[in-house]
């Protein structure tokens, strides 16, 4: 399935129904009185997380939905049916906007997380709800109040713990391969990866994370170059960054701390939450130079960025380092988790 990432929809809710207009007539019973029920409720449009999705496809086609009207209020009080509230699945991470205002709606990450997005109309009342003492054979109803009709703009932002960045043939796509059971697409040229993938690292029994691959970016990519700001947002939600450098590229005249700043640069330019999150340098491809040209590679890359971060030296072809690199990265969401406890049990506005 393509992997869709913005779609912009339609919601409709059920109106209400109608209120009845009756008067009870029965053998032997004169002037009965009023027995008009009222209109039924509209049913309600809900968004729900569903962790089984992890593209907005769907949408593409199919870009209305309505829930069902209630029905009108009947003779001998009988009030109308409700409509049933419609329920649509969206991927985890769906963040969901109004079109027309702007208003952030919602930002559903939980699994089976619940919003309601449209709301149904309200039924008419039947004309028993107006019989009183000096108006007995009332004869005014309400209609039912139209449903809640939006559009919607559904963002998807992948929820990872850790996202891999560099620049196109990185080795982004073997790194996440040689370190889980994703699968991604592979090649020997530019931009093979054209969606996000993630990856399920296991680190232990009952230690693992999950990695998610973003398509390769380049110089200018915050302002749409290359695959562009598409898919720069879905590091935002990454709790730490992993900047791949191939240390060996083929173009002899590609410096790899060039390519590290330029990625840099982007992410500061795209968002400044995003370039303060914690990052990481890993130094791929090791297996291409020797045991003597490795470390004068490392030193002269280290020293032209001034580099004072971890640093991590693998081979995502032969697999050379990746256990190290897991096991850091697992002690550094645990560490990162235990920060968040703290601060959330210190702060007054929590409790």
């Amino acid at each position: 399935m393509k992997f869709v990432d913005e779609a912009t929809i339609r919601v409709l809710a059920g109106n209400g129904g109608h209120g009845a207009l009756s008067f009870r007539r029965e053998k032997y019973v004169e002037r009965g009185g009023p027995d008009g029920g009222d209109g039924g409720h509209g049913g309600s449009v809900y968004l729900v997380a569903d962790s089984s999705l992890n593209t907005l496809a769907d949408f593409r086609v199919a870009r209305k939905f309505k829930a069902e009207g209630g029905q009108g209020g009947s003779g001998r009080n009988k009030t109308g049916r409700s409509g049933d509230d419609l329920d649509v699945m969206v991927p985890l991470g769906t963040v969901v906007h109004d079109v027309d205002t702007g208003e952030l709606i919602c930002d559903l990450t939980e699994p089976g997380q619940r919003q309601k997005v449209a709301d149904g109309g309200r039924g008419g009342l039947g004309n028993t709800r107006f019989k009183s003492s000096v108006n007995r054979a009332p004869r005014k109803i309400t209609n039912g109040t139209p449903g809640e009709a939006r559009h919607l703009r559904l963002e998807l932002k992948v929820l990872a713990d850790v996202g891999l960045l560099g620049m196109p043939n990185a080795g982004k796509s073997t790194l996440i391969t040689a370190m889980s059971e994703a699968r991604p697409r592979i090649a020997d040229y530019p931009f093979t990866t054209l969606h996000p993938n993630l990856g399920v690292v296991r680190v232990g029994q009952l230690q693992s994370f999950v990695m998610a691959d973003i398509p390769g970016l380049i110089e200018g990519a915050s302002e749409g170059a290359g695959l562009g700001i598409q898919f720069l947002k879905h590091l935002q939600r990454t709790r730490l960054l992993l900047h791949l450098v191939d240390i060996a590229p083929i173009d002899p005249d590609v410096e790899p701390a060039d390519e590290v700043k330029a990625i840099a640069s982007e992410l500061v330019k795209f968002s400044a939450e995003l370039a303060e999150k914690p990052r990481w340098l890993v130094i791929n491809k090791i297996d291409l130079l020797s045991d003597e040209d490795l470390p004068v590679a490392r030193d002269m890359l280290l020293e032209t960025l001034k580099w004072t971060g971890p640093v991590f030296e693998v081979s995502a072809a032969t697999g050379a380092g990746t256990e190290e690199l897991a096991q850091a990265v697992m002690q550094q969401l645990e560490l990162i988790d235990q920060e968040a406890e703290a601060v959330e049990e210190f702060d007054p506005a929590s409790s």
